[in-house]
């Protein structure tokens, strides 16, 4: 029967009754022993983080659980309650609207931090490399909310210098991403500050997870945020509400018949 066993092969998880094993551990040793965060980086990455690691990972998962319901997967997730569907369908809802434009930007900017480490000559050539490439929009820096200072940027940095002096990580990263906002800063001729996608982006590089996990943790992270959402529209009530109040219409450009 190997081949019918074989279809699908995993290091994740072994399980049979009465047992269950999460990366060659017994759950039961795992169960109050680890945070979630740990598990987390366990189940992922297959390995333990050491604790200032772990610190720093679990403060990148935080910082991105919320930005209001004026986030598009947000508003998705609270319409979606509206239409009388569960928690589990509006968190879905929400997920599935997290792409390139909104929720991506923290797998692009490690892409391009690694982008710039690997370049044979400066930040500001680098840059020059990577705007032919994928256009003039620098992933995790600038914001259309918070101007001039994105509020989760610099405590993040704070706990990435921190992490670098409890050994957890080695800081380069983290000179990449302050020589590209300087450099932006130097262009622009005014401030363009790392936001939450750049600094979080920092600390996955940091901690050496690849550019697409970037992405997948953040998911992870805006899901608490989502589910709460969720949640208090259920509580709320209310039934197919739209992005906007009934009241206000679209702009129709189309014509009329007979005009």
């Amino acid at each position: 029967m190997s081949d019918v066993s074989d279809w699908w092969r995993t290091a994740i998880i072994d399980m049979e009754p009465g047992s269950i094993h999460l990366r060659g551990t017994p759950v039961q040793e795992l169960i109050g022993n680890v945070s979630f965060a740990e598990m987390i980086w366990l189940m992922v990455r297959g390995d333990r983080p050491t604790p200032a690691q772990a610190r720093l990972f679990e403060a990148a998962l935080v910082s991105a659980v919320d930005h209001g319901p004026q986030a598009p997967s947000i508003a998705a997730a609270r319409m979606a309650v509206t239409c009388g569907v569960g928690l589990n369908n509006a968190m879905a809802s929400a997920v599935n609207m997290l792409g390139d434009v909104h929720g991506g930007a923290g797998e692009q900017a490690v892409e391009l931090y690694h982008h710039i480490a690997g370049f044979d000559g400066g930040t500001a050539a680098a840059l020059d490399g990577w705007i032919a490439a994928q256009g003039k929009i620098i992933p995790g820096f600038g914001h259309r909310f918070h101007d001039p200072v994105d509020p989760r940027a610099p405590r993040l940095m704070q706990l990435v210098s921190e992490a670098v002096e409890a050994g957890a990580c080695s800081g380069d990263f983290a000179r990449i991403g302050q020589a590209i906002e300087a450099e932006l800063n130097h262009r622009k001729g005014r401030a363009i500050p790392m936001n939450i996608d750049g600094a979080t982006a920092v600390i996955y590089a940091e901690l050496g997870f690849p550019a697409p996990l970037a992405r997948g943790l953040f998911c992870l992270s805006r899901s608490v945020g989502i589910l709460a959402h969720a949640w208090e529209q259920m509580e709320q009530g209310g039934r197919n509400k739209g992005p906007t109040p009934p009241k206000y219409r679209w702009t129709y450009t189309g014509s009329h018949s007979g005009e």
